[in-house]
């Protein structure tokens, strides 16, 4: 993909949408952190990696065993399966978390929002994962939240290792494209329950986290 090109999704209304919640996120992330004493940590899902999609999330303590967090995740860019194969979303979400041990350290549960966009089809996914965007292409937005639970590892002074699960409800108004015919299209909806999230995430804490607090 070229330069060019990967402004142009950029660029695009999704794109620019999804820049801005991005940055209207990451405000609301500083002024949490404005809080004395607030601890923060960074974070990637290695998982979602493997879809492409380049995604990084921040999460704050609000409280002694309270934490709030936001991640965003963007793939704008075109699948090896040719011009036809596209996976470009966008998803935000915020997430608010209570731990039972200690802030970054051992089980955790939480509730999450979610939204974004879309715009995939034409790709075959493994184990006949959402068969129809093979020869098919959705465009539209969901929204969303759900329920989390979760685990993390410190390693050391500053990383740790994340892994956890979330179940809720999504909502998604698209249009359906036949992937060689782009302007015969059907609108319609869907009402989704099931697997909303799942991560396994590598976690840098500025400052330190709770292992080496001990």
């Amino acid at each position: 993909m070229t330069r060019t090109n990967i402004i142009r999704v950029i660029t695009h209304p999704t794109g620019s949408f999804a820049n801005r919640c991005c940055l209207l996120a990451l405000f609301l992330l500083v002024l949490a952190c404005s809080r004395a004493n607030a601890q923060l940590a960074v974070k990637t899902n290695m998982l979602y990696w493997a879809t492409t999609t380049p995604n990084l999330g921040a999460e704050v303590g609000l409280g002694e065993k309270t934490t709030g967090q936001v991640f965003f995740g963007l793939n704008p860019w075109r699948q090896s399966g040719g011009d036809h194969s596209s996976l470009r979303h966008w998803v935000l979400q915020p997430e608010l978390r209570h731990w039972f041990c200690q802030k970054f350290n051992g089980w955790f549960v939480g509730a999450h929002a979610m939204g974004g966009q879309y715009n995939a089809g034409g790709v075959d996914l493994p184990l006949n994962i959402l068969h129809t965007l093979e020869d098919h292409r959705y465009k539209g937005w969901y929204i969303g939240g759900g329920l989390t639970a979760g685990y993390q590892w410190p390693l050391s002074r500053h990383f740790s290792l994340e892994a956890n699960i979330g179940a809720g409800y999504i909502y998604s108004p698209y249009k359906k494209y036949c992937v060689y015919c782009a302007n015969d299209h059907k609108d319609g909806h869907r009402n989704y329950v099931g697997p909303t999230k799942a991560a396994l995430s590598l976690v840098y804490v500025f400052g330190s986290n709770s292992k080496s607090e001990k």
